[in-house]
């Protein structure tokens, strides 16, 4: 195996010209398979692709550097003070799960499981991408292996979550310091609910799909009627919890498009982020703050 190498990841969401002030942190990639640059006026965008270990399973990631070296690393700055004020006073967190919170994708471990492991997670590549619509990439991922709850339930019991590093200690200063945390993902109540007990939040605060099988235990599909099923969903459930919390500063975490869609008028006031496990490029780009470990964030709430 190659040698890793630093490549520095810049967020400009919201930032203008010159006066554009970036907040970056460093992302691990193997050894870059090729490097191109490309040139507009006095900028030159420079891309690196490598690939980024996870548990299990290796992913296809792309960071874009905006003419800054690779051993740059010392030069990282702080996000702008408003992004950190923000952080400071949500009132709740909503974090995505998969890739996040769970070091690895919920839906690509039961597939593999299932023996369709490379198939599924080339579907959530692209649904986390925004190149699909959720709703159609859910039901495509779930057609091709369809899971019985026999099958669910012995997974289960053989592959206990993986939690990020670092995110533990998160949510226990969240909620030691007031705040509320809610779990928001596209994944499956069934395999959140353990998550969620190790993370002590309560059932009640976590907003997934739910999957549904017949009275024989065959997979029947998902319930639709969740929001986290489809594009725009988290945006809806966040919208939701606000309304009925009366929160006035909430900020969404996460890795994937539907994370970014989560912030909007009405829904969550700030987005992280979160690079660690998998770094995609539209979404590093449209973020508010983007960080590759927690500990950035523990600190920021000191």
């Amino acid at each position: 195996m190659k040698t890793l190498r630093s490549v520095l990841v810049p967020s400009t969401h919201g930032l203008r010209g010159h006066d554009a002030v970036r907040s970056e942190r460093v992302v691990r990639l193997m050894a870059p398979s090729f490097r191109i640059s490309i040139s507009a006026g006095l900028a030159t965008e420079r891309f690196g692709v490598g690939v980024a270990s996870s548990r299990k399973k290796t992913r296809l990631v792309m960071a874009m550097q905006s003419g800054i070296e690779e051993n740059a690393a010392s030069s990282t700055s702080l996000p702008a003070a408003e992004v950190v004020a923000t952080w400071r006073n949500a009132q709740a967190v909503c974090f995505d799960v998969d890739s996040t919170v769970c070091e690895d994708e919920g839906i690509d471990e039961l597939a593999a499981f299932c023996g369709a492991g490379e198939a599924v997670a080339a579907w959530t590549a692209r649904a986390m991408g925004g190149a699909v619509p959720f709703e159609d990439a859910l039901a495509a991922r779930l057609a091709l292996f369809r899971p019985s709850a026999k099958t669910l339930a012995n997974f289960l019991e053989t592959r206990p979550p993986c939690l990020s590093k670092g995110i533990r200690e998160l949510i226990s200063k969240l909620q030691l310091t007031g705040r509320d945390v809610y779990l928001v993902s596209g994944g499956f109540r069934q395999m959140i609910a353990p998550v969620a007990a190790q993370l002590n939040i309560p059932s009640e605060n976590v907003f997934a799909n739910t999957l549904l099988f017949g009275d024989d235990g065959e997979f029947t599909g998902f319930d639709a009627t969740e929001p986290t099923s489809r594009s725009g969903g988290k945006a809806q459930a966040i919208e939701q919890i606000k309304k009925e919390h009366g929160y006035q500063t909430l900020v969404m975490v996460g890795d994937g498009a539907t994370d970014l869609e989560a912030r909007r008028p009405g829904g969550a006031d700030m987005f992280i982020c979160y690079g660690g496990i998998v770094a995609r490029p539209s979404v590093v780009a449209g973020a508010d703050w983007f960080v590759t470990s927690f500990t950035d964030l523990i600190e920021s709430l000191d």
